[in-house]
């Protein structure tokens, strides 16, 4: 029997979770062909959709916003194949998701002597959006996907084929308007918050955007927007901390425990050296030079930018993503200049040695840029092991996916700029409407507002798992990723060529082009900048993944072109 097949074979016994609240830790019992026949069978069943696993993000690390010291992965070094981990246990995980929400779909009807029609209705919805969702992303990674939205038998599963991406489209569209219409608009205080017609019209403005189906990305937005549910968090920086729970932005998520061991992991290659981490995993001199200047203007056009001193004057989510030199971070003064040896112990105010420079630590940042954004005291507890909500959308997304898709379709007007200046004028902390408080956005053409939006989206999703697809869907990636990773020089070499020079932090300011990619090769041929490692990105193949090889092999799928 194929490999495949059996995800989408619900046959006899389907191991489902059996636990009171969201899946956090959950437990495996064994369900019969009765199963899903009361509310609490069916609201177990539906719990077993929310485990991390199946809603994965994108790693920034496949994108120009990231660099892992003089590292690549099989994404940015070109090697992608249908044997990849991540391509294999994407596909796997979608597919025993979809299989589980299938069942639920089918067998919901069960319960028809004990729940009402709405009732029905409502769990059918949920999981009709959890399909949706699923089927979302392996539209937009795989393209040429096996659809069923049925429990199969051995026989109709070995009939199954590739569907044609359009077709697949229809139909996830088809489950999120189901799901818009059935589910709750908004959880009340005490009731566990899952899946909303919010969620779905967000999620459906997502796809749209991905596939390039802007008029329903914009109407879907639209949906999203009139509910009057969502408003952006007050504030930016705070939103990504794992104190902010449950907050009026997040459309889409769900909780992470310490308690539950469901937590975000690897801490500790962003956290600085000085407290006690690595600073391994970082971001690049390419997102750096991405966010805008406080009069709205790329770094290399505005008159306030001074490459001495490259934090000041920045669009306020810069310093809210990088830590900003000689700020206070962890209980350390951040400072990676090589003459910098020791660094000031905010608790005890004692100078202790500065290993978050290379002249110190030879590991310290390559590129002297450390993360901020949601990074915070509680990582360096807890053995490393953080628990920010998970989210997969909230609405800055998708104001910022209306305004895309109305700019897509040149129905520019002023609720394309609103849409924009509320997500600019949060990060500066000022309402939108007091446009001379911060760079507002006006009416502009089509060209330049669709390079607005575009940087909008860089500087507000970095470190979100956002950049990737945006990089795809724009068709950019062979521009943005088709280039070095830069760093510093040695210390030595450094302190020659660019600090004993003034020259401290860049020696120049890079050129920013239209689609905000920072060029760097002046510098490099200037000899002042180091070379860490060269990405690639084969346009030929790597817009969409490779299918698994096993199913290739084993189900007689066909391979995406060229792998």
């Amino acid at each position: 029997m194929k490999r495949l097949r059996y995800l989408l074979i619900v046959s006899g016994i389907v191991l489902w979770t059996a636990c009171g609240k969201l899946d956090l830790n959950p437990l495996s019992d064994g369900s019969s062909e009765t199963w899903n026949s009361t509310a609490d069978e069916i609201e177990m069943s539906l719990n077993g959709f929310y485990k991390h696993v199946f809603w994965p993000e994108d790693n920034d690390e496949w994108t120009d916003d990231w660099i892992y010291r003089d590292a690549t992965t099989p994404i940015t070094g070109a090697t992608l194949n249908g044997e990849t981990g991540f391509v294999k246990d994407r596909w796997t995980n979608a597919y025993k998701c979809i299989a589980r929400a299938n069942n639920v779909v089918q067998s919901v009807e069960r319960a028809a002597d004990v729940l009402s029609e709405e009732e029905i209705e409502r769990y059918a919805a949920e999981a009709r959006f959890v399909r949706a969702a699923q089927y979302a992303y392996l539209l937009s990674h795989y393209g040429n996907i096996v659809y069923s939205d049925k429990m199969l038998d051995i026989d109709e599963a070995l009939e199954l084929g590739q569907s044609e991406p359009a077709f697949v489209l229809e139909k996830i569209y088809e489950d999120f308007d189901y799901a818009a219409e059935h589910l709750k608009a908004e959880f009340g205080s005490g009731e566990l918050k899952r899946a909303t017609k919010g969620a779905a019209y967000a999620l459906k403005a997502r796809i749209a955007a991905y596939m390039g189906d802007w008029i329903t990305a914009r109407d879907a937005a639209k949906d999203c927007i009139d509910l009057g549910v969502y408003t952006l968090h007050p504030n930016f920086a705070e939103l990504f901390l794992s104190k902010t729970k449950n907050s009026p932005e997040v459309v889409f998520g769900f909780p992470r425990s310490i308690e539950l061991k469901v937590t975000k992991g690897d801490a500790q290659n962003y956290v600085t050296r000085n407290a006690g981490g690595w600073a391994a995993k970082d971001p690049s001199w390419d997102l750096f030079c991405a966010f805008l200047c406080t009069d709205g203007k790329p770094i290399d056009e505005s008159d306030v930018f001074n490459p001495r001193e490259p934090f000041a004057n920045r669009d306020p989510r810069c310093a809210a993503t990088i830590v900003p030199f000689g700020a206070e971070h962890l209980g350390y003064i951040y400072e990676p200049h090589p003459d910098t040896l020791k660094v000031r112990q905010v608790s005890t105010g004692q100078l202790v040695e500065n290993r978050d420079t290379r002249s110190v630590a030879e590991y310290a940042s390559f590129n002297g840029l450390v993360w901020k954004k949601g990074i915070d005291g509680d990582w360096l507890l807890n053995s490393w092991q953080t628990e920010p909500d998970k989210i997969v959308i909230r609405f800055a997304d998708v104001l910022l996916l209306y305004a895309e898709a109305k700019i897509e379709l040149n129905e520019i007007d002023e609720s394309v700029i609103n849409a924009i200046n509320q997500v600019r004028a949060r990060a500066y902390g000022v309402d939108p409407a007091t446009t001379d408080a911060y760079p507002a956005v006006t009416l502009a053409d089509q060209a330049s507002l669709r390079q607005q939006v575009r940087i909008e989206r860089r500087m507000e999703f970095a470190l979100e798992g956002i950049r990737y697809m945006d990089l795809i869907r724009w068709q950019l990636a062979e521009k943005a990723l088709n280039k070095p990773n830069y760093g510093l020089l040695d210390p030595a070499d450094l302190r020659a060529k660019v600090t004993s020079k003034d020259l401290w932090f860049f020696p120049e300011t890079p050129e920013i082009d239209e689609d905000g990619v920072a060029d760097f090769s002046a510098l490099a041929g200037a000899g002042l900048i180091k070379q860490l490692a060269v990405r690639k990105f084969d346009a030929t193949r790597q817009y969409l993944w490779p299918i698994p090889s096993t199913e290739v092999l084993t189900s007689g799928l066909t391979q995406n072109p060229n792998y």
